[in-house]
């Protein structure tokens, strides 16, 4: 719905991801941190930009996709359409229970990693394999 050309020979054939089940118009761009300078680093470059732990930025306005578009912008993206939505502590309490793996972000799976291969090596991280993982739930 954008329009807008794509000038990156490495963007053309990489994937738009479905983020969830909500807004699935709505964009949102994933990419490492690009700073606006060394005076500030802090600060980000584009619009509507939230700063994420281990160096990654979620940018959800339009400006970062006219960045690609000319051949800008940062270096390693991941786009997705859509989000997941929780109610009001509905996502703490599933952590709270052990419901979700949880491990730190790492770029190289993210952005480097065939997609294939990110679910294993995200478990890897956390020293399991998916054949240690069951379906099953119970109580001890």
């Amino acid at each position: 719905k954008v329009d807008l050309p794509l000038s990156r020979p490495d963007l053309v054939a990489a994937p738009v991801f479905q983020g969830g089940p909500v807004a699935t118009e709505r964009g949102f761009v994933l990419h490492e941190a690009v700073f606006a300078g060394e005076d500030k680093p802090e600060d980000t470059v584009y619009a509507s930009t939230m700063t994420i732990p281990g160096g990654l930025e979620m940018t959800t306005s339009k400006d970062v996709l006219e960045a690609l578009s000319t051949g800008a912008g940062p270096r390693k993206v991941l786009v997705s359409l859509g989000y997941a939505q929780w109610g009001e502590g509905q996502l703490e309490s599933e952590l709270a229970e052990n419901s979700w793996l949880t491990v730190g972000a790492d770029q190289a799976i993210i952005f480097d990693t065939p997609i294939d291969q990110r679910y294993d090596k995200a478990l890897a991280l956390l020293g399991l394999q998916s054949w240690m993982l069951s379906s099953e739930a119970g109580h001890a």
